[in-house]
């Protein structure tokens, strides 16, 4: 799908999207108990995998709308299953391994090309260490356990994810756990969305430092929860705010442990004199519509991106790649970015969004000032699948085209 946007100005109330990583991690935690309603889901493309993979492994599912009643799964009790195809999820995929290990049977896991080459090191030097199978061929995963508990050092600056896969398990073990924390934890809101979760769902776990002592043989309770509002994807519609838009986002908690909630503190950062470098450690998804509006405002410096180039993009070099079409300069270094104040121009070419859902979102913002036009839009759906229709009825002039 390619989308043209023209000069447009957004104004008008819109409610966020519900949280991706919210609704992962309700959907899991439902699952794993007896019989668990959340509401409020979004039906995006990462979400029907973890939904499918959930009910594959032997989770009961009821949807109706927006709302899904899901439990009964046992990981210790599965079988050998069909392969899990978890698209280009990344939760999905780190998510569920570690349940999976707490089975005796193999069990495949696949997805696509992009997905199956992020890092899985972490899990794959766990299970050496235990005597389990992790087997990858390709864009072919197998696994087997069972994990029984014990004690595993994880590193805190490749991804959260790792760490969330095994708090997710572990309370389910045979044995009592302790997950050491090495290095610099990144991303550390997501594991406290983890631990929310977990709290929400009855299981007991102890922090230690850089410890998490979690004691084994737990069950999750049934509970009714609602999916919150999405801080990632309400920074896109919330940043049409810097270029004369006047966007109410509604639903939004502002106690939420959603990391991304910073936004307006880094927009404001961006849109006024400071120079200070913006360390993306902990928001890394914050980092397209970033670039996009200190291309537009007075540039900036962003610290802490070693780990977009392992995003559904190389996020830095995709938007280095298409902020030259506007006329803006972009220098990427190991850890560092830098987007060069100039002055933003009409795309001398289409636009390409990389297969990213942020990397669409954000340049649509960058278009709604200048103009353009957007080649594979449609992975919005990855995590906002409405957002064309929402900012078209906020005035942004999209017009969509399929093939």
């Amino acid at each position: 799908m390619n989308v043209t946007i023209t000069p447009s100005t957004a104004r008008g109330r819109i409610t966020a999207p519900p949280s991706k990583s919210m609704a992962h991690r309700l959907l899991i935690a439902g699952a794993l108990s007896p019989e668990s309603e959340i509401r409020n889901l979004a039906w995006s493309e990462d979400i029907k995998a973890t939904l499918s993979c959930l009910q594959a492994l032997g989770a009961q599912v009821k949807t109706d709308g927006n709302t899904v009643r899901i439990g009964g799964l046992s990981p210790a009790a599965i079988q050998s299953k069909e392969t899990l195809y978890c698209r280009e999820s990344g939760s999905t995929l780190r998510f569920l391994i570690p349940l999976c290990l707490l089975s005796s049977a193999p069990i495949t896991l696949t997805g696509e090309e992009r997905l199956m080459q992020r890092p899985l090191g972490v899990y794959s030097d766990l299970c050496a260490q235990n005597g389990l199978r992790f087997e990858q061929e390709g864009n072919v995963l197998t696994v087997c356990g069972p994990l029984v508990g014990g004690n595993f050092t994880v590193p805190g600056d490749i991804s959260s994810q790792f760490i969330t896969g095994l708090l997710f398990a572990l309370p389910l073990a045979e044995q009592d756990s302790i997950i050491r924390i090495v290095g610099n934890t990144e991303s550390r809101p997501y594991i406290d969305l983890t631990l929310k979760t977990l709290t929400d769902f009855g299981v007991i776990l102890y922090g230690m430092d850089n410890s998490l002592l979690i004691p084994g043989r737990q069950t999750y309770r049934a509970r009714t929860l609602t999916v919150e509002g999405d801080w990632s994807n309400a920074a896109f519609l919330e940043a049409f705010n810097l270029f004369d838009g006047e966007v109410t986002v509604d639903g939004l908690d502002e106690y939420s442990p959603q990391g991304d909630r910073v936004y307006r503190d880094l927009f404001a950062q961006l849109d006024g004199n400071d120079t200070r470098p913006i360390d993306l450690s902990d928001c890394p998804d914050l980092a397209p519509i970033l670039f996009a509006v200190a291309a537009a405002k007075n540039g900036g410096e962003f610290v802490g991106t070693a780990r977009l180039k392992i995003k559904e993009s190389d996020r830095a070099v995709a938007m280095q790649t298409q902020l030259q079409k506007f006329g803006i300069a972009v220098t990427v270094q190991d850890d560092r970015v830098i987007v060069h104040k100039g002055t933003l121009r009409t795309p001398n070419a289409p636009l390409d969004a990389h297969n990213d859902h942020r990397i669409a979102m954000a340049l649509s913002v960058l278009c709604s000032l200048v103009g353009g036009e957007i080649v594979g839009a449609e992975a919005v759906a990855k995590s906002y699948p409405a957002f064309f229709d929402d900012i078209r009825k906020l005035g942004i002039e999209a017009q969509k085209r399929d093939f």
